[in-house]
């Protein structure tokens, strides 16, 4: 099949991409020349080198183009955005970003990059999610971003997530993941009532694995495919690990409407995790987990703690 047939939809969680300079309105000051993680201009340019290398490779074993669609997780503002599609790797690509700031104290953000020449964007949103703990006290967490845009000619809502983290442990905040799955569910329902067969594709770091309540339950209902659930092997593969554990907590999920060849022009072809050799640990202990920025605050100088996850769609 050849590239002008197909579209690489991707996700990737950049792990922390703060650019050095301090913000007084973010809990940012450890990424700063004299913060606990001595970020400085080396150590963030070559992250971002880094991320761009792996970006570039992408879907690249069946397509010689980055993504169309890149939805990514953990970025800190417009500046680290610019800078990374600015970089050799995806200059050529031509992308554009929709970002809004988010009220996460850290200031970490999600945002989507599209290739204008193939992507319109139509309009675009931040959905704020609300979640509050037993006492009634808001975890002030990232917004849901919205993308309304047209592929090929095809319209699609593209929805950027990554929701609230385990850190308290999975059980006591999967209350949170919850109340996100059914935020977006109440966003996709109203749409379904003002569209005649919607496209939707949901993407993001949703902190919990495709077989987890929040998104088995309560995200993937009748109308939707999870193609990452046939991707985590739970002592083998992922899409980054914990305790030595693989999860697959980055995930794009479509509606079933994307296997309609008569009715849609683009359709699902595949589904994979980028885990290629150059992004991962070398060390014997480690081997084959993600080569990530920092272990605490030990630099490693790799890319990121996560892998990206991609579908491909082809032309009907």
């Amino acid at each position: 099949m050849s590239d002008n047939n197909l579209y690489t939809v991707a996700f990737y969680n950049l792990e922390n991409l703060f650019d050095t300079i301090n913000d007084p309105n973010i809990l940012d000051q450890d990424y700063t020349e004299d913060g606990r993680l001595q970020w400085d201009d080396d150590r963030y340019e070559n992250k971002i080198y880094k991320l761009s290398k792996a970006i570039a490779h992408i879907g690249a074993k069946t397509l010689s183009a980055p993504p169309t669609l890149l939805g990514v997780a953990e970025v800190e503002n417009k500046k680290v955005l610019n800078d990374l599609i600015a970089t050799e790797a995806l200059a050529d690509a031509n992308y554009n970003y929709i970002h809004y700031n988010s009220p996460d104290e850290r200031g970490i953000d999600t945002a989507l990059l599209y290739q204008a020449a193939t992507f319109e964007v139509v309009r675009s949103k931040a959905i704020p999610l609300l979640v509050y703990n037993e006492e009634g006290i808001r975890d002030y967490t990232r917004d849901i971003l919205h993308v309304f845009g047209k592929l090929y000619g095809e319209e699609i809502h593209v929805f950027v997530n990554h929701w609230p983290s385990r850190r308290q442990g999975a059980g006591e905040t999967d209350y949170k993941r919850i109340a996100a799955a059914k935020t977006l569910h109440t966003v996709i329902d109203q749409i379904r009532v003002q569209e005649e067969n919607p496209k939707f594709i949901i993407m993001g770091d949703f902190n919990d694995d495709p077989h987890s309540p929040s998104v088995k339950e309560h995200l993937v209902t009748s109308n939707f495919y999870n193609p990452m659930e046939k991707l985590l092997i739970p002592d083998e593969r992922g899409s980054l690990t914990h305790n030595f554990s693989w999860n697959v907590f980055d995930q794009i999920i479509i509606s079933t409407n994307f296997f309609d060849a008569y009715r849609s022009k683009l359709t699902f072809l595949n589904a994979d995790i980028l885990d290629e050799h150059f992004l991962t640990e070398w060390e014997e202990k480690y081997k084959g987990f993600p080569f990530r920025t920092y272990v605490g605050t030990k630099y490693l100088g790799g890319y990121s703690d996560h892998f990206p996850v991609f579908i491909q769609l082809k032309k009907s």
